[in-house]
């Protein structure tokens, strides 16, 4: 029986695998009562989720920690706000993994505080150990995965989601700073992982609303696009094997030819709530893997256990017999999504996409 690293090789090869590769996620109050449902904490073991391992370099200790007191001095924050990595002030919402953002530079009036809002420099962290966990998880069958970040979320959530809309219109060099500053060190990781051999490198944006692109597509290219795609030809260039991940939820039908032509290798989630997935396939099938499928807008939290498994055998049945799928919710499942569909997702996912003993 094939490994999930040979599985995982032959999905993307659109080559049949042994089996269909699956996984999912859950909000922390599911999660307690997956747990108690099925009474062990190793959920992915319990369910025959696809394994992989997580690379990625370390902080130097002695590397002085970011300092954004400046832009909360002052500031009256909600009780239970915390300060991300991005300088970010992270506000409780009371709805499970969504949180309220406050932005550090909502205020900014020039030009150079975008250019001298600290980021991290990853060019000064610690990536010599990337390569030997590759080789462990190889030596475990399992494929090896590093996260590169986001460009477009990232900005927007440091500038302010309606601020950096504006920027990309009455002044672009604003945001155009501050992508091009994330691309950058984006860039920095996605050679360390590609040099280290990872097999799967994620990225991704949420550029799509339910129906159609955020911004105009012009737009997006310009700013965004061209930033990934230089990314993604920088990790085949050194690593032709990696193979390039990218989410973004919503209608992204109008870009999806222009990833792929940048270089991209797996989609998700490919939310059926919003795509024509038998067209994607019939359109780019042969050069593209979805990740996702099953979803957490309808058939997840509203259908019933047979409706879960007749979904899961259709997206087999029509994607994934000769590689090119990867089964999964398209977003973190919620607390409405009743326990019987979780154990009917994962169970149908073993009986249908298990193609050798």
């Amino acid at each position: 029986m094939r490994n999930d690293l040979q599985n995982f090789l032959a999905t993307v090869s659109q080559q049949r695998p042994g089996r269909i590769l699956y996984h999912g996620s859950f909000v922390e109050d599911l999660q307690k009562r997956v747990v108690e449902h099925i009474g062990t904490r190793d959920i992915a073991g319990h369910y025959g989720m696809a394994r992989s391992t997580g690379i990625g370099p370390r902080r130097p200790a002695d590397l002085p920690a970011l300092d954004f007191a400046r832009y909360w001095h002052h500031a009256e924050l909600p009780p239970g706000t915390t300060i991300n990595g991005s300088g970010v002030a992270m506000v409780p919402s009371g709805f499970y993994h969504f949180w309220g953002y406050i932005s550090p530079l909502r205020n900014a009036t020039t030009l150079r505080e975008i250019e001298e809002f600290p980021l991290e420099d990853y060019s000064r962290w610690d990536f010599s150990g990337m390569a030997e966990q590759v080789k462990a998880a190889h030596q475990a069958g399992r494929y090896a995965q590093a996260w590169v970040g986001h460009m477009y979320e990232s900005a927007w959530q440091i500038r302010g989601y309606e601020q950096f809309l504006i920027d990309l219109v009455e002044q672009p060099a604003w945001a155009e700073c501050l992508l091009e500053r994330l691309f950058q060190q984006n860039l920095i990781k996605a050679r360390a992982a590609a040099q280290a051999g990872a097999d799967l490198i994620t990225t991704g944006d949420d550029v799509a609303s339910q129906t159609a692109l955020i911004f105009s597509k012009d737009t997006w290219k310009r700013l965004m696009h061209s930033r990934w795609a230089r990314v993604w030809q920088e990790i085949k260039r050194i690593n032709p094997n990696s193979r390039i991940w990218y989410h973004s939820d919503g209608n992204i039908r109008d870009i999806i030819r222009d990833l792929i032509d940048a270089g991209l290798d797996i989609l998700n989630p490919v939310q059926p709530e919003c795509l024509d997935i038998d067209d994607l396939y019939r359109r780019y099938g042969h050069r593209l893997t979805f990740d996702g499928t099953i979803g957490t807008q309808t058939t997840m939290p509203f259908g019933s256990p047979d409706d879960v498994r007749r979904r899961v055998r259709e997206v087999i049945d029509k994607y994934g017999r000769q590689g090119g799928l990867i089964v999964s919710p398209t977003h973190v499942l919620e607390p409405e999504v009743p326990l019987a569909n979780i154990d009917a997702l994962f169970e149908a996912c073993r009986e249908y996409g298990t193609f050798e003993a």
